[in-house]
């Protein structure tokens, strides 16, 4: 966008405490118990996560929410506070308790256990939508776990855009697994999507990646197939660009699609090509697993680059 000021972003979304065991070596069944190396609580959702990626990255970001009059809810917003993100539009909501979700996380994947608390009573009349004119980008997630927004979603994008703001969209998956096409709605105004490979599948009854990246890129100017260590797929005006990803260790892989999303929006919103914002993506993906939970290891923009430039130097010298 060439905007001399950092853009200013919007978040719209859930908020919620991560209680999470990593190093886990398998799923455990009803009845059973596996051993964890080690179990923190962080800040949660997927909406904090790409909050915090792209505040690090040097976006100004607004959060808008509720969350319960409890511990996590301040833990959430002091979290949130520490990062320079504004909360003047989080409701504390006296009846409700703050949701968690449990994530039992390896070395390549993960296992989720949400309570919804607070995120499911969410509504639109709670969401003063003037604050768009304050911003340059709307990113909303979640959108089959946050019950009560859920109906607003398509409005929301729609005046967004009618603002002059961009959009971008991670549904993220469909917990009850039905995968309404109600979400065709939110699509009309969506700018850029992010789906993992499954989502893709999913939402548009494929089963090639190649297939279901063409369909998705016949409802939104841009879509990206996001495909874990093997790196990103997008397709924007039917052209196709792909990024392999970056080797890491990674010690926890918790956010690191929501941190791949603030890479890429970062870098989509200073207008430059769809292959840097998947390079930029992928590496703030990386990046944030090498550190327990979806925060703790997101990169600032000079430490970004710094990778960035290391992993070229690299790639060269193996030529």
């Amino acid at each position: 966008m060439g905007r001399s000021k950092a853009p200013r972003v919007l978040v719209v979304g859930e908020l919620n405490v991560d209680i999470i065991a990593t190093g886990v070596q398998r799923t455990p069944r009803m009845g059973a118990e596996v051993i964890a190396n080690d179990c923190q609580l962080t800040l949660g959702s997927a909406s904090a996560i790409f909050a915090v990626g792209i505040a690090r990255l040097g976006c100004s970001v607004t959060f808008v929410t509720q969350v319960g009059s409890d511990n996590f809810g301040d833990f959430c917003l002091s979290a949130l506070k520490r990062e320079g993100i504004s909360t003047t539009h989080v409701l504390r909501m006296k009846t409700e308790q703050t949701g968690a979700t449990i994530s039992l996380s390896g070395a390549r994947d993960r296992a989720l256990i949400t309570y919804p608390g607070a995120i499911a009573s969410f509504k639109v009349a709670e969401f003063d939508k003037s604050l768009m004119r304050r911003h340059h980008h709307l990113h909303m997630t979640s959108y089959y776990l946050q019950q009560g927004l859920r109906p607003a979603f398509p409005d929301i994008f729609k005046e967004a855009k009618a603002e002059g703001l961009t959009t971008s969209f991670d549904p993220n998956s469909d917990p009850t697994a039905t995968w309404s096409k109600e979400i065709r709605k939110v699509l009309q105004n969506t700018d850029v999507l992010f789906v993992n490979q499954r989502e893709a599948f999913e939402l548009t009854g494929l089963k090639k990646t190649g297939d279901a990246l063409k369909a998705l890129g016949q409802l939104v100017p841009c879509a990206v197939i996001k495909l874990g260590p093997k790196g990103a797929v997008a397709i924007q005006n039917d052209k196709i660009v792909k990024h392999p990803g970056f080797r890491v260790d990674a010690l926890d892989t918790t956010g690191a699609g929501d941190s791949f999303d603030a890479g890429f929006i970062s870098t989509y919103l200073r207008g430059v090509s769809l292959q840097d914002c998947l390079q930029h993506g992928n590496g703030c993906g990386a990046l944030s697993t090498r550190q327990v939970g979806g925060t703790a290891g997101q990169p600032t923009r000079t430490e970004l680059e710094d990778f960035l430039q290391k992993k070229s130097s690299h790639s060269e010298l193996s030529i």
